[in-house]
């Protein structure tokens, strides 16, 4: 089973892809789509659609994980994040994949064993289950936990 983990953000969003066989995983690709702050929205949208797009054709997940959206402080913030995941979202829903949202609380359980996890520890975790590979970037290590947690959600549902 092929797995997209997806960490959305109008200015970078993260992707990893996983092949999880019962509870063992391995990595099979990642990255990080950055979007110009100086474009417009739509354009911004528009690219992040696109590359997901790109990444489902090139790796053919079976599905894909996505963090709930959780409200920021600022509610511009939490405006732009909706949109970016919904422009992930549609690309995940054109292509046809089931997208399962997971809370970031279960998330961090899930990979690290608690949900109060420090995103420090979460990447020192992802070193430890993944340590063949050098991961690029804070928001690809997010969505490669992302997908990690959906495979051990899906393969121990006691977690939650």
């Amino acid at each position: 089973m092929l797995i997209l983990g997806l960490d959305p953000s109008l200015s970078c969003t993260g992707w990893g892809v996983i092949r999880a066989e019962g509870s063992r995983i391995a990595h099979v690709a990642h990255g990080q789509i950055a979007t110009s702050a100086k474009a417009a929205p739509a354009d911004r949208l528009a690219e992040l659609y696109r590359a997901i797009a790109g990444v489902i054709a090139q790796h053919r997940p079976d599905r894909a994980a996505c963090e709930e959206i959780f409200v920021n402080k600022n509610p511009q913030s939490t405006l732009k994040l909706a949109q970016a995941r919904g422009a992930v979202l549609a690309a995940c829903g054109a292509a046809g994949l089931t997208v399962n949202e997971h809370a970031a609380r279960l998330v961090k359980k899930a990979v690290v064993g608690t949900g109060g996890a420090e995103k420090t520890q979460v990447q020192a975790m992802l070193r430890v289950l993944l340590p063949a590979i050098e991961i690029a970037g804070a928001d690809a290590a997010d969505a490669l936990a992302v997908a990690i947690a959906d495979a051990h959600l899906s393969y121990s549902p006691t977690i939650r």
